[in-house]
């Protein structure tokens, strides 16, 4: 039964060896299909990983907000074709405040095994440093564009960290971070 891979990616210019565990070089290096946010930052992070992988002979699905809703399961034929295949975050782990999240509950529709491979998260990441509340927690992802939606859905977030005394966390593009 093939393997749908999920790996995580680089948060930031730091040594792959020092955020990722080593299995993660043969899922890279055994695997030709690939489903990702942005192949030229993918096929960086490969070779990063390992410059002798053949990135010509690998196939690409790109999975970001442009790609069509009703394109996202042909991304898995070669899956059900018996082929095992990598879902790789354009930063940190797919599936959290991420596209993979889509694909992944596909693959779980049509029965391909899903198997998410140890890496570097955010959002664990910034509850382990802050020093807040990490036994009741919520990860909110993304908040609203709009001023008046933003600033009432912190309120209601705000009483409820105040209420339940539980951590928020958030997640925001650096362009969007003013």
């Amino acid at each position: 039964m093939a393997v749908l891979y999920l790996v995580p990616s680089l948060l930031s210019d730091s040594d792959w060896q020092m955020v990722l565990p080593a299995g993660v070089v043969p899922v890279l290096t055994e695997t030709e299909y690939f489903i990702v946010e942005n192949v030229r930052t993918a096929r960086r992070f490969m070779k990063l990983v390992d410059k002798n992988i053949n990135i010509d002979s690998l196939t690409f699905y790109e999975l970001n907000k442009h790609s069509d809703p009703l394109e996202i399961a042909n991304f898995l034929k070669p899956a059900e074709a018996g082929k095992d295949m990598a879902v790789i975050s354009e930063a940190g782990c797919p599936g959290i405040a991420d596209p993979g999240a889509e694909v992944v509950r596909i693959a779980h529709q049509k029965g391909i095994r899903v198997v998410p491979v140890s890496g570097p998260s955010s959002v664990i990441l910034a509850l382990m440093a802050s020093g807040l509340n990490g036994q009741n927690f919520a990860f909110n992802g993304y908040l609203p564009v709009n001023r008046n939606e933003r600033k009432k859905t912190i309120a209601v977030l705000e009483d409820k960290a105040v209420r339940q005394r539980q951590t928020q966390i958030f997640i925001e593009t650096p362009y969007s971070n003013d």
